[in-house]
């Protein structure tokens, strides 16, 4: 078992604007509580193809969100197969996985379900998330309050898993988050990596795609809280599964 200093891990940024980038890097390597430099980078928009022998060299690998592509939208963003296929292919390898968001959306594709697109009525801003009753037993998410409280921001969503799959969590619009049975894999239609501050920011840098307005865009940040219980689950993922520490 490595020690945590020893992690290697890949993050898959589907990330076209560099201070987006950086800012998600930074935050994955915070709430993992690793340096940045534990990590490596496959940022697709540079390099839509990637050498899947090179899974070997890491402990697990993790998928950030998108403000710049859609799931929905393989013919323009080809690199959505791309990663569909690299999911597949961490399963077969039994690699641990843990995806956000746009991450979640290409797990739930690659496994088989589908995804639905809103222009409107879409979830944005910090939701509190139910349980469901499988997570009481689920390595990460069974010491989390019922309900807690996490950033969510996005315009597409799965409103029921595919096979082989478990539902952690959901609110009244969508499924948040998903196990896949028999595999370390986890994805979350939430972001545990992004926090209140990180959540201003970005709103603020992609307002023109979230936001109707300034109005619209200061009652969601004005409404925006502190969101611990959902930023703790990468960290617990880095200790209760790739170093195999249990909860007291």
């Amino acid at each position: 078992m490595p020690s945590k200093q020893q992690l290697k891990l890949l993050l898959i940024q589907i990330r076209d604007d560099e201070q987006t980038r950086q800012e998600e890097l930074s935050s994955f390597a915070q709430f993992c509580e690793v340096a940045e430099s534990q990590f490596d980078i496959w940022n697709v928009f540079d390099q839509p193809h990637y050498d899947h022998q090179r899974l070997a060299d890491y402990h697990a690998v993790l998928v950030g969100g998108s403000s710049e592509a859609s799931v929905l939208e393989p013919e323009r963003y080809p690199f959505v197969e791309d990663i569909q296929v690299l999911l597949r292919e961490c399963l077969q390898r039994k690699l641990p996985v843990f995806a956000s968001c746009f991450g979640f959306q290409l797990a739930v594709l690659a496994l088989g379900g589908e995804i639905f697109h809103h222009d409107q009525d879409f979830e944005m801003g910090t939701l509190p998330i139910r349980l469901t009753e499988a997570a009481q037993t689920d390595p990460l998410f069974s010491t989390m309050p019922d309900p807690f409280v996490a950033v969510s921001v996005h315009r597409d969503s799965a409103y029921q898993l595919p096979a082989g799959c478990i539902n952690l969590a959901e609110t009244g619009h969508c499924v948040h988050a998903l196990k896949v049975e028999g595999a370390p894999f986890w994805a979350t239609q939430f972001h545990p990596e992004v926090d209140r501050a990180i959540l201003v920011q970005r709103l603020s840098l992609f307002a023109d795609k979230y936001t109707e307005g300034a109005d619209q865009l200061r009652a969601v940040l004005d409404g925006a809280v502190e969101t611990p219980e959902s930023n703790a689950l990468l960290g617990q993922f880095v200790e209760r599964i790739l170093l195999d520490e249990q909860p007291a």
